[in-house]
């Protein structure tokens, strides 16, 4: 009965030693010379010029969010399009009052300047 499972645990051996071997061979095999320019935090090839705690502005993360709520429709969009045709008018309707509702909450988003960036 548990010879079923033995291709089962050699393919999880398997790729146990292939996603942790070649970390612990680096780390045994590597060199280890650290100095003071290696362990500074890399920041686009030049010096930090301001403090790594900097504030960011709220309508970068208020983008974000449109543009995740945004891209949700979207993604909902696709699957009832592609079975449109067995959910009759009642999906229709449904889909209709959702996007309606997107809609809405778009406008009130314009509106309030969400969308606007200096």
């Amino acid at each position: 009965m548990l010879d079923n499972y033995l291709p089962i645990l050699i393919f999880i051996i398997i790729g146990i030693l292939v996603g942790v071997g070649p970390l612990v061979l680096g780390y045994l095999l590597g060199p280890r010379r650290p100095d003071a320019e290696k362990d500074s935090p890399y920041e686009c090839g030049f010096a930090a010029f301001e403090s790594a705690r900097l504030k960011f502005d709220v309508r970068y993360y208020l983008v974000a969010i449109l543009f995740i709520v945004f891209d949700l429709e979207i993604a909902f969009l696709f699957p009832w399009a592609v079975v449109l045709d067995e959910l009759g008018m009642y999906g229709f309707w449904a889909m209709f009052v959702f996007l309606g509702i997107l809609v809405v909450g778009f406008i009130y988003e314009w509106k309030k300047g969400a969308l606007e960036w200096e």
